[in-house]
């Protein structure tokens, strides 16, 4: 478990890429100062195991299903990475719960500056839309992040129908994260609150009994 809040930006050394897999090699000296193989690392908001430690450094495993669902395989030698270790038992919960499951990969639609602050409109899937709520929780690349407005369309993405959600960026997230270089058409990696995933579960299986 997570709290989105980023302790490190790591850089991409390589990505092997194979069938249908791929190992991520990650220079990260914070993250690496006390860590095994076999610890979990939150990287761009998908909880990934140690395989092997290097000089300041650690190598990942990346299946199918984390090539499908995210957009890690999409790095490439020298991108930046948000880095953040398991949460410790005691450790303050800065953010919110982030399981490093993410939901899907989705696109940066607008990126708005104001006087000290941003403004991003990022994509929302239409089967993730009920599961975002404004004031509520996302993470974005793995930064816990409040939402401040969602809408059901309107988006600046090719598909103008697309629904959307806002949050505003603050100094320390823009010099501390990758989203302060984030732009229009980048894809970034969406996890929704999992209370709000539980509470959709538990509604729609409500539903279906009421239905039988």
């Amino acid at each position: 478990m997570f709290t989105g809040i980023i302790e490190e930006l790591g850089r991409v050394i390589r990505l092997d890429t194979r069938a249908e897999s791929a190992r991520l090699t990650v220079a990260a000296p914070t993250v690496t100062a006390d860590a095994r193989e076999g610890d979990s690392v939150c990287v761009n908001g998908c909880c990934l195991t140690v395989a092997e430690l290097h000089d300041g450094a650690f190598t990942a495993d990346l299946m199918a299903e984390t090539l499908t669902r995210t957009a890690l395989g999409m790095l490439a030698p020298g991108d930046r990475v948000n880095l953040e270790r398991a949460l410790r038992m005691g450790d303050r919960l800065g953010g919110h719960v982030v399981q490093g499951h993410v939901d899907a990969a989705t696109e940066v639609l607008e990126r708005r500056h104001g006087e000290n602050w941003d403004l991003l409109r990022v994509g929302l899937p239409q089967d993730l839309a009920r599961a975002v709520a404004a004031k509520g929780s996302v993470a974005v690349d793995g930064v816990s992040l409040t939402v401040v407005g969602v809408s059901a369309g309107g988006g600046r993405g090719p598909d103008r129908d697309e629904p959307f959600f806002s949050v505003s960026l603050i100094p320390e997230t823009l010099r501390r994260t990758t989203l302060g270089i984030r732009m229009p058409g980048d894809r970034v990696n969406l996890e929704v609150d999992v209370m709000a995933k539980y509470v959709e579960r538990l509604l729609a299986a409500d539903s279906h009994l009421e239905e039988e």
